[in-house]
């Protein structure tokens, strides 16, 4: 674990990032203190400039709200829905590309097929219609996103089980008498987490920013703030009131940035010589 920590602190933009996503982080925790008042509540007159008042240090928006306020909770609803989609779609990939890998032949063919009609739906688009089926919830967007997000896994673990699946330890267990299911969820999958741990933080910052497009777009939970839903109320004011769109937007950028910086650190730290392969 030393040896991890001392690799990920090599790359200073994996630290960076790994810090942005802690204040993040606490941010969202400690919104239901910092504000206590429902982000919707109206607290001042519209269009507060922001620095203008301490008690709301963001301005307000159209309505009166306290931006400050939307952004922190926001916060929550964005990295709820980036963590549990991204663990969703992990829960449809991981299986199928595990099984294609392993099994080869017409189990391969007919899984593979699967996911690249899926992969040739652009996924954006498969989204909004999923969210138009199932209406506009936070449920609904968690669905539609990890139906989007799974074919890049199945593939990356296809690719992975099938590179396992001729080594010594695996044929050692196989002579063994351990059954199929056995072997995959004992002896592969372990050996595969390192490519399913970085494709996973790209995975949370993606449905990030899919879930903030959404929500732009109005098809967002309209009982939950969110980042996306901010920055589309303000997008009809953005010259008299450029505040009310910015913060969400930067907080939206802060934060995929840092999930990328992480990926590369985790790259770097669970990958060393495909890192220095690569520079």
């Amino acid at each position: 674990m030393s040896e991890f920590w001392t690799r990920f602190a090599r790359n200073r933009g994996a630290v960076v990032g790994l810090a942005i996503l802690l204040l993040v982080i606490v941010l969202a925790a400690a919104a239901p203190f910092l504000f206590p008042r429902s982000p919707w509540t109206m607290v001042q007159r519209p269009f507060l400039p922001p620095f203008a008042n301490d008690a709301f240090p963001l301005g307000t928006d159209t309505m009166g709200r306290d931006v400050a306020s939307a952004v922190a909770h926001g916060a929550h609803v964005s990295l709820l829905v980036g963590l549990v989609s991204t663990i969703a779609s992990l829960l449809i990939g991981i299986p199928i590309g595990a099984v294609a890998g392993y099994y080869g032949g017409r189990v391969e063919d007919a899984l593979m097929r699967f996911t690249e009609f899926f992969q040739s739906i652009p996924s954006f688009a498969f989204a909004v219609v999923l969210v138009a089926i199932f209406r506009p919830s936070l449920v609904s967007i968690v669905i539609a996103i990890a139906l989007v997000s799974w074919p890049p896994v199945a593939r990356l673990l296809r690719a992975e089980v099938m590179a396992l699946r001729s080594r010594e330890f695996v044929e050692a267990a196989i002579l063994s008498g351990q059954r199929s299911p056995t072997v995959i969820w004992r002896q592969i999958l372990p050996n595969t987490l390192s490519p399913i741990i970085v494709l996973a933080t790209m995975m949370v910052a993606a449905a990030i920013l899919i879930e903030s497009a959404l929500s732009f777009l109005g098809l967002g939970d309209p009982n939950i703030m969110s980042w996306g839903y901010v920055i589309g109320a303000g997008r009809t004011v953005i010259r008299q009131a450029w505040w009310v769109s910015f913060f969400p937007g930067f907080a939206i950028l802060l934060t995929v940035l840092a999930l990328n910086l992480i990926g590369e650190g985790l790259n770097d730290a669970l990958n060393p010589r495909l890192a220095r392969r690569t520079r």
